[in-house]
C-alpha cells in the first residue's frame, strides 16, 4: 500500500526528479562538450562521475528547496543583461577613481536592510554587489548586508536600491 502524499509533495517530487534529469543533461553535456574525447572508458568514466555528482547533490537536498535556482525566470537574461552593464559602468568609474594624479577615494562601509528578501535572494544581492567592481560584500547576518564601497558615490547607489529592487523583482518577492 502507498502512503497517502498530498498534491504539494507529488508537485515537490516532480520538481526534485525533473531537476535532476536537467542537471544530469547539462552535466552529460557539458563532459561531452568539454571532453572532446569520445573513447569508451572515457564515456564510461563521465557517466560514472555525472551519476556521482547527482548522487551526492540528492543525498544532500540541493534541489528539495528553493534556494537551488531562479526556476528559471524570464527576467533571469534581462537581470544578466543589465548586471552586466553596471559591472562595465562600475569598471570605468574605478579605472577614472584610481587613474586620477590625486585619487578621489572616499571608502564607506553601509549596512543595506534585505531582510525582505530570501536567503538566496540576499546571497544574489551580496554576490552582484561583490561583482559590481568598487564594492563588496563583508557580511549577510539577519537579512543585513555590509558591504564596503571605494567611493561615497558608489555607497550612495547602493543605498538608493536599484541592485535590491532588481533582485527582488527576479526573485519574484
Amino acid at each position: 500500500m502507498e502512503p497517502n502524499m498530498n498534491d504539494s509533495e507529488n508537485t515537490a517530487g516532480a520538481r526534485t526528479y525533473l531537476g535532476m534529469l536537467g542537471l544530469g543533461l547539462l552535466l552529460v553535456a557539458a563532459w561531452l562538450l568539454w571532453s572532446g574525447l569520445y573513447k569508451p572508458l572515457l564515456l564510461a568514466l563521465g557517466l560514472v562521475s555525472v551519476g556521482l555528482t547527482l548522487y551526492i547533490v540528492r543525498r544532500m537536498g540541493y534541489l528539495d528547496d528553493d534556494t537551488h535556482a531562479l526556476h528559471y525566470s524570464t527576467g533571469l537574461p534581462r537581470f544578466w543583461a543589465w548586471l552586466g552593464r553596471e559591472i562595465v559602468a562600475s569598471s570605468l568609474e574605478v579605472a577614472r577613481v584610481v587613474l586620477r594624479r590625486e585619487m578621489n577615494v572616499d571608502p564607506r562601509v553601509v549596512a543595506l536592510d534585505a531582510s525582505d528578501l530570501d536567503r538566496f535572494g540576499q546571497a544574489l544581492l551580496g554576490n552582484s554587489i561583490t561583482l559590481t567592481p568598487g564594492t563588496l560584500t563583508l557580511d549577510v547576518h539577519e537579512g543585513r548586508l555590509l558591504v564596503h564601497a571605494l567611493t561615497s558615490e558608489g555607497a550612495e547607489a547602493l543605498q538608493q536600491g536599484e541592485m535590491q529592487r532588481r533582485v527582488k523583482a527576479l526573485r519574484g518577492s
